[in-house]
């Protein structure tokens, strides 16, 4: 079996919403069976047990691919991964199969493809294949590359909701909604958390002063710069004291408890390697984390030290590593509770006690590991929100707001914390951004708290879901001029409005990206800017086929058309049913309260209604069309030519807009304008623009090349009447064929070439189509020929004129064939009389658009 290509579909995709592994491999005709391969099915489950029977969905034999397929999703969910989704799907290529494998990470996924094949490998050829080393990898793995525990949750509480969410880096920065309705988080702080707040946070002095001054109690203490001020300072104070770095976090250097100058010598090292040391007076008690969200305390954990309790036969050593065994407890922060560590604060504590690693306590002796309760450092925590004493609340919540902080772990010690703290030897000790949320969402005692709702329902109020309005526009032809157009309608509207297409990204009509940028990154990269409040993303069938989409789901979906299909013969969709399918992915991924816009009087298009959440609205020339009269019937949205207007009904409800007022279809008379003005209104309709809105921008979208670059821009050069148009497969010809024959001219001259990735068949439909229309054509060849040989494109277009010819239908006399666009116009245009008429299909569309603009700056001869 040849691996023939691995990419990662990171959003909704033909086969499944949920993201996976893309494998296309080759099979030979024995392994299309493997029941041809004596053996192999035997020597795989010895290998993999758990991997079983694979099958195929239809019943036909299975092949490698299919093995492929069980082997990747079971060795994830062996892993611990929890996905569902793979399928096999065969090609038009014999042997020739396509692997749709969920993962969760993107790594992992990748990771797993790669055992499985090796897991194939191993089988056919009779060699070993450790399967537990790689599941042990691959959950070593997803550990590493998933979100950790504070994080996840708040990434959870969010896809609750409804609001998207995207990791923006490896680590836990995590961006919530689009737009200009963004939120960033990075684990547990948000975007709103100034950097002042977290560097007064670092700055534990400085923490007390504020504190100090918000009433809240705190433990007398300093910082000192010399092992003598530390010794003096705790004469000052009385023991016992404790040592900890002035800027650190997690625990790191900080002795609690310290009774003698021996003791301080020892603990101020150790803080002094992280760099300012704080002595401060001990506050006897237990340590107890306050979590506060905004301005409400959400949690409440005590917490212990790590420890372990003697049962008279195993040793220190023995009995850390038996509490390590807890499956809660790893080397990181993935899970809720972290490994215990003999390191050399522990050994230390131990010797305190007079032990050893190797000493065994007797029954029931609790051995404490270190002083400070920090999960990081191997403590567990008991939650306690329901028996914090209001004051000690309060007191949470105000040191929280002094420093700055939305998210603000608060480190108390005192007795109890159902008891002011003013009533007791109690205060806080340090205030903490960034704080781990594990020992609430997972605690090792007692009940979990929902913290990553709270932190979500701080980030966005009720009713706000973080997205912007986000429209797709896919189809054969009129994207882009759809798009355009939509685009210019919300800007009319006062939206800072970001739109993809193949001309580039725009934001609010300035271009910050240029060349074809219909694809799912440039998607993205429009969702992330910060000043966008609508999106109009043009979609085209190859991002969708490379990645997926670049979002979750569309507030509407518009499909202008799939008529006789473009590309097709790429990435094995070879029939306009094909291509339907993968356009309607964007309809299958719209809102349930949102749209699709599709395309009445294109069966395709129709027929995808059945398939979008959504509602829909319709829209056909035809008035009378069965698929819109039915709609209509019943009372639901639809857009249709009446007359000279294009009329808007729903119910007993009607609006219209004469096309007189619409520029762009010049009074009506290019038919493919009006398709795409229609699917324009509908879908913003769709999005609740107002009527006025949408005849104001209507009457101030010129299909010039500055608006609408390509689409039938029309100049005057030599008196003569040129059009630029982008159209490059046989509808959009006869498209043009149309308004060609209904415009008056003398003679008219085509200027052609075509794209070598096309069929054969479909360079020929071009020229033949256009036959019919022009008197003279010059045939040119651009720069890329796209993997065809040199002529080639050339001759595929004159052999369409001589297929015109066989049928009678040949207006074109006189065929000319030149290299390079900019020669061909030129070419075009010293043929040209006054009252001509001249259609240039551009290639480089910029550059042949600036060459016919300086064209036409040039004055009239006579």
């Amino acid at each position: 079996m040849q691996t023939l290509r691995i990419r990662a579909l990171r959003g909704p995709n033909l086969w499944s919403r949920k993201t996976a592994i893309l494998v296309n491999v080759q099979c030979s005709p024995q392994e299309c069976d493997i029941a041809q391969l004596p053996g192999f099915a035997a020597r795989l489950r010895a290998l993999f047990p758990a991997v079983g029977t694979p099958t195929s969905e239809d019943g036909s034999p299975v092949s490698l691919a299919h093995v492929l397929q069980f082997a990747a999703a079971v060795l994830q969910q062996e892993a611990g991964v929890a996905i569902g989704f793979s399928r096999t799907v065969p090609t038009s290529e014999a042997g020739v199969f396509q692997v749709i494998v969920e993962y969760k990470e993107e790594d992992v996924g990748r990771q797993a493809v790669s055992d499985a094949l090796a897991l194939i490998d191993a089988a056919l050829h009779e060699r070993p294949f450790d399967a537990a080393a790689a599941i042990a990898a691959l959950r070593e793995k997803d550990e590493h590359e998933r979100l950790g525990p504070s994080t996840g949750s708040i990434a959870q509480a969010a896809l609750a909701r409804g609001i998207p969410m995207r990791r923006l880096t490896r680590g836990s920065m995590v961006q919530f909604g689009w737009g200009s309705r963004q939120r960033r988080i990075q684990a547990a702080e948000v975007d709103a958390t100034s950097t002042v707040a977290e560097s007064i946070a670092q700055d534990k002095e400085l923490t007390k002063k504020l504190l100090m001054a918000a009433g809240v109690p705190v433990p007398f203490g300093r910082p000192v710069h010399s092992l003598e001020q530390a010794q003096q300072v705790a004469q000052e104070l009385g023991w016992p004291v404790v040592a900890k770095p002035q800027d650190g976090n997690q625990g790191k250097g900080v002795t609690v408890n310290i009774q003698t100058a021996a003791e301080l010598e020892a603990a101020y090292h150790a803080a002094a390697h992280y760099g300012v040391v704080m002595v401060e007076k001990y506050l006897p008690g237990q340590d107890y984390r306050l979590l506060v969200v905004g301005n409400r305390l959400a949690a409440a954990a005590r917490r212990e030290p790590p420890q372990v309790i003697g049962d008279g036969e195993h040793t220190v050593r023995e009995l850390v590593e038996i509490v390590n065994l807890d499956p809660r407890r790893s080397d990181g922060h993935a899970t809720s509770l972290t490994r215990i560590r003999l390191d050399d604060i522990a050994l230390g504590q131990l010797e305190l006690q007079q032990l050893t690693p190797d000493s065994i306590p007797e029954p029931g002796r609790k051995v404490v590991l270190r002083h400070n309760a920090n999960l990081s450092t191997g403590g567990s925590a008991t939650d306690v929100t329901d028996s914090v004493h209001p004051a000690v609340a309060a007191s949470a919540v105000a040191a929280a707001q002094m420093v700055g902080l939305d998210i603000c772990g608060v480190d108390v010690v005192c007795e109890s914390v159902e008891r002011p703290l003013e009533d007791q030897s109690g205060g806080v000790v340090e205030v903490n951004a960034a704080p781990g949320l594990r020992m609430h969402l997972a605690p090792s005692y007692g009940q979990p708290r929902p913290i990553g709702k709270y932190v979500v329902d701080m980030l966005f109020e009720k009713g706000n879901d973080g997205r912007i309005p986000v429209v797709t526009v896919t189809g054969t032809n009129g994207k882009t001029t759809t798009t355009r157009l939509l685009a210019h309608l919300l800007m009319a509207h006062g939206l800072t409005t970001g739109m993809t297409n193949t001309d580039g990204i725009y934001i609010d009509g300035h271009q910050i990206e240029s060349g074809d940028c219909s694809g799912p990154r440039s998607a993205r990269n429009v969702l992330f800017h910060p000043e966008v409040d609508a999106a109009v993303l043009e979609v085209a069938r190859g991002g969708i086929l490379r990645e997926g989409l670049g979002f979750d789901q569309s507030q509407v979906a518009v499909v202008t058309n799939i008529g006789e299909g473009d590309h097709l013969g790429l990435n094995y969709i070879d029939t306009v049913e094909e291509l339907a399918q993968v356009k309607g992915v964007t309809v299958r991924n719209v809102s349930p309260k949102g749209y699709a816009v599709l395309n009445a009087e294109d069966p395709l298009v129709a027929a995808m209604a059945s398939t979008t959440p959504g509602q829909v609205i319709y829209f056909a020339m035809d008035k009378h069309h069965p698929v819109l009269a039915t709609h209509r019937s019943q009372g639901r949205r639809s857009v249709f030519v009446e007359g000279d207007a294009i009329v808007a009904t729903e119910g007993t409800w009607r609006d219209s807009i004469p096309l007189a007022d619409i520029p762009i279809t010049h009074n009506g008379r290019i038919g493919f304008q009006v398709q795409n003005v229609m699917a324009a209104v509908a879908a913003a309709w769709a999005l609740g623009l107002p009527a006025e809105t949408i005849r104001r921008g209507l009457a101030s979208f010129m299909n010039d090349s500055d608006n609408a670059p390509g689409r039938f821009n029309t100049l005057r050069i030599q008196g003569a009447t040129v059009v630029a148009d982008y159209g490059h497969n046989p509808d959009a010809m006869r498209a043009l064929v149309q308004v060609v024959q209904a415009t008056p001219a003398g003679k008219r001259v085509l200027v052609i070439s075509a794209a070598g990735d096309r069929r054969d068949e479909d360079i020929r439909a071009q020229t033949a189509i256009l036959s019919s229309a022009f008197d003279e054509a010059i045939l040119y060849q651009d720069a890329a020929q796209r993997g065809r040989a040199d002529g080639e494109v050339l001759r595929l277009l004159r052999e369409g004129f001589e297929r015109a010819s066989g049928s009678h239908d040949l207006r074109t006399r006189h065929i000319q064939e030149v290299r390079g666009e900019m020669l061909a116009i030129d070419t075009a245009i010293a043929r040209l009389q006054p009252g001509d008429f001249c259609l240039v299909l551009v290639d480089q569309v910029e550059q042949a658009l600036a060459h016919l603009r300086r064209l036409a700056q040039q004055p009239t001869t006579a």
